[in-house]
């Protein structure tokens, strides 16, 4: 009678719209992205990204993939990548994201903290210490390099 899904959702396409006029309460979790031109009151779990429209209207803490933020949010943002905060967005609440972006006219009132996304092991190198990345020289200190036999 009915069919499950079961293939996976794509966290890039929008598969939940709360439309303007719309009044949701209690907490929403979704593997795709979400968009909010209503009112939410409750948490916002995010697998995808996450966009407040200009009529969005959120008293929530946000967890997405990245945020664009064109409403009003009275919570914490916690992205794995990068919110932008459009010039009609207000943020009054903590943000905790890879990357910041504040339009002018927008508003953040609260704390904000940067977090780098982790490079994974192969990106690091061979493995090789003699080829693992050395620190800079401090202040005052000569930069030699090391000596070469050339061979004919």
């Amino acid at each position: 009678m009915f069919k499950t899904r079961k293939s996976l959702l794509n966290p890039n396409t929008t598969d939940t719209l709360i439309g303007e006029g719309t009044l949701f309460e209690g907490c929403i979790r979704s593997e795709a992205s979400i968009r909010i031109e209503g009112q939410i009151i409750g948490d916002v779990t995010c697998n995808g990204d996450v966009t407040i429209g200009e009529h969005g209207h959120v008293r929530s803490d946000i967890t997405a993939r990245d945020v664009v933020l064109a409403g009003i949010v009275h919570g914490n943002i916690t992205t794995s990548g990068k919110l932008t905060i459009t010039s009609t967005g207000t943020l009054l609440g903590d943000i905790s994201a890879a990357s910041i972006t504040i339009e002018e006219g927008g508003v953040f009132q609260g704390t904000s903290k940067m977090e780098r996304k982790q490079p994974s092991l192969a990106s690091q190198g061979s493995g090789d210490p003699d080829k693992a990345a050395k620190p800079a020289p401090q202040a005052g200190e000569s930069l030699k390099a090391p000596a070469v036999a050339i061979s004919n």
